[in-house]
């Protein structure tokens, strides 16, 4: 069915910005870039993440019950690069990175702005072709002042 112009313009209006979503278990990790992160508790602080399904990350975050986001800036070219390709399940996207690791055992990127360290409250499956994430920030640092990339009208897919 098609959609009428009109409605994806104004959806397309609703701003999404470029975070890294990680998480590790039993010695793997990964990571991948999404556009649609959204605050959606101030109090407790909670977001939702909306992630294409079959991610490499996913199963990690099943399977640990936690996650970090990382806010990637606007000119961080290396990083959009680097995640931007889905990562095969048996390599490590950090490798070549300098990486610290949250209090919830999650990689952080260093050269990211900020992040947000979670425990996944639950996830939720649609038919569509994200599934959805709700998770409880219990750690959030910043981490340098650039400039957040800011998007409108993208499929939040990549970078």
């Amino acid at each position: 069915m098609s959609r009428p112009t009109s409605l994806i313009q104004a959806i397309e209006q609703i701003p999404s910005g470029l975070f890294l979503v990680t998480a590790a278990h039993e010695g793997r990790r990964s990571g991948v870039l999404t556009r649609w992160i959204q605050r959606c508790s101030n109090n407790p602080p909670m977001v939702t993440i909306a992630m294409p399904k079959g991610m490499p990350v996913e199963p990690l975050i099943r399977d640990s019950r936690c996650f970090a986001i990382c806010q990637i800036s606007a000119d961080d070219v290396l990083l959009q690069r680097k995640f931007a390709q889905i990562p095969d399940r048996g390599d490590d996207p950090f490798d070549s990175l300098t990486v610290d690791v949250a209090p919830s055992g999650a990689p952080i990127v260093k050269r990211a702005m900020s992040y947000l360290d979670c425990e996944l409250i639950t996830h939720l499956e649609f038919d569509s072709e994200f599934r959805l994430y709700i998770g409880l920030v219990h750690h959030a640092v910043l981490l340098s002042d650039a400039t957040p990339a800011i998007y409108y009208g993208e499929n939040g897919l990549s970078a």
